[in-house]
């Protein structure tokens, strides 16, 4: 039987996460994807990438000025965008205040957390629960490239949780962020989430939310607000990605292409780190210990602390069609969706191999994609998309 206590201490884990402090705000203390991937992939890197965001928003028959004046809040079905090539998150600097990112709620009555305890032909007994820790602070110590991905939806402000990665294009000088395919896009009956934004090591102190309020910048955001300049999540999500995961719930991954709101480094070069994504991870079996990082908001959580589980993962199968996924047992609720899953790497540093999705609302166990080939060449497609830039 597998085994369901952690191998490794979450703090062995975190260790490869740790970094030296940079000179920012916060200071010194402060499995294959479905062929149709590929198209998803390479239509969003084609004519589109050329177009500004005016034009984008304009070819839907959408003024930018008032668009950024109050215009993206029409969720009217013809004008919300869906497809892959008509993504369009113009940037509205001061749209997210410390208080509007304090109270933006957990997804978890709208997105990927459901009852599905999955195909049980083919998955591994469910684990036993494993209670989410939180992470030290200041979490860009402990933590750097986890943060919060922020976003409205037609049902109000949003979070779900990211995680800096490497640009193989851009060596030292990333810009994407790893999150769920549901933290960016509704699915089969919806379209692309608008004004996603990405805030690495959020609540930096590990604030309450009424001392959020009123807390300098560089301890909600010590590293700056991020802006997703374009976002890719796979055509699989796009077409059957539904409220508790759908058919799709094995393919919800999606990478973000973010810009500083207030221009500056590159992510990676202001954060100090970003983290390898690994798309051939070994087996459940031979994984030792598997580590899950994330901001929960739902009950008994708030949304405001960074927290973590370490669990042997095992794997869960929704759909006989579909990868298996990996799941471990963990705590964690709505709002830590489409944080970082990591495993230890050859070289003892952390890898990214996977993101929250899916877990019952008893919130015992949480699930992820097992990242293959369409993951990678999404993730190929949006570093060649900004090669030359």
């Amino acid at each position: 039987m597998r085994s369901i206590r952690p191998i490794l201490t979450a703090t062995a884990v975190a260790a490869a996460l740790a970094l030296t402090a940079t000179a920012c705000g916060g200071g010194d203390d402060k499995a294959a994807a479905p062929a149709a991937d590929k198209s998803a992939a390479s239509a969003a890197s084609g004519a589109e990438a050329a177009a500004g965001v005016t034009d984008a928003l304009k070819r839907h028959g959408v003024d930018l000025a008032k668009w950024k004046s109050g215009q993206w809040k029409n969720w009217n079905k013809d004008k919300w965008l869906r497809d892959a090539k008509d993504f369009a998150n113009p940037v509205i600097k001061g749209l997210w205040k410390p208080d509007r990112m304090a109270t933006a709620k957990d997804p978890q009555k709208t997105m990927a957390y459901g009852d599905s305890s999955g195909n049980q032909n083919g998955s591994d007994p469910a684990p036993a629960p494993v209670k989410a820790q939180e992470e030290k602070h200041p979490y860009h110590r402990y933590a750097a490239p986890v943060g919060k991905v922020f976003f409205d939806s037609p049902e109000g402000s949003m979070v779900c949780s990211g995680t800096v990665v490497k640009d193989p294009k851009h060596p030292g000088k990333s810009n994407l962020v790893w999150t769920a395919g549901h933290c960016v896009h509704a699915g089969g009956k919806g379209g692309w989430y608008r004004n996603i934004m990405f805030v690495p090591s959020y609540n930096d102190q590990g604030e309450s939310i009424a001392q959020l309020r009123s807390a300098p910048p560089q301890e909600v955001a010590p590293y700056g607000k991020y802006w997703a300049d374009w976002a890719m999540t796979s055509s699989a999500w796009i077409k059957d990605g539904g409220p508790t995961g759908g058919q799709g719930a094995a393919y919800d991954y999606a990478l973000l292409h973010v810009k500083p709101e207030n221009g500056g480094k590159s992510l990676e070069e202001t954060v100090g780190n970003a983290l390898t994504v690994d798309f051939n991870a070994p087996a459940a079996k031979n994984i030792p210990s598997m580590g899950a990082w994330g901001y929960p908001a739902a009950p008994p959580f708030d949304g405001q602390l960074m927290n973590k589980c370490v669990d042997r993962p095992g794997q869960l199968s929704v759909n006989p069609s579909a990868p298996a996924m990996w799941r471990i047992g963990c705590t964690m609720t709505g709002g830590s969706s489409g944080g970082g899953w990591f495993i230890s790497g050859p070289d003892g540093k952390s890898e990214l191999v996977s993101n929250t999705s899916i877990g019952p609302v008893t919130s015992g166990w949480l699930a992820g994609p097992r990242l293959g080939q369409g993951a990678q060449q999404l993730y190929r497609a949006m570093s060649d998309r900004y090669a030359n830039q």
